[in-house]
């Protein structure tokens, strides 16, 4: 089991993956193999198994940023392209921190709104004060 266990943990966090994804199929390799090909979708398998090694490279980025400076960067480069206001919006249903939301919020500030009715809807649901 040592041997297993030490493998699996060179594999990162796409090793945990794995391990769950075996559990929760029963132990089939077969189960396994469907589940990668469905995640992989139209690349199949090794769309699965490159979705295995994108998992990682996330994970290490975030581990070495931190999820708060990532997903401020997120935000701030789509509000180039992105209504606030829908922003914002997505913001509200992350499943992350209260303290967080509102950090991202303050992130895209009132000054990247220019829209007056903007304006008025963040007043209205009062992100903005007064």
């Amino acid at each position: 089991m040592d041997d297993i266990v030490q493998k699996l943990a060179g594999l990162g966090l796409p090793g945990v993956i794995l391990v769950i994804l075996t559990v929760t199929t029963g132990g089939s390799s077969a189960a396994v193999a469907a589940t990668l090909t469905a995640l992989g979708g139209p690349f199949g398998i090794v769309g699965g198994i490159a979705l295995l090694g994108l998992v990682t490279l996330v994970g290490d980025t975030v581990t070495g940023y931190g999820i708060e400076a990532i997903l401020k960067g997120i935000y701030t480069e789509r509000s180039k392209t992105e209504s606030v206001i829908f922003l914002l919006k997505e913001i509200q249903g992350l499943p992350i921190t209260e303290e967080l939301k509102l950090k991202l919020k303050n992130q895209l500030s009132v000054a990247m709104i220019t829209d007056t009715k903007e304006v008025r809807y963040l007043k209205k649901i009062e992100i903005i004060e007064e």
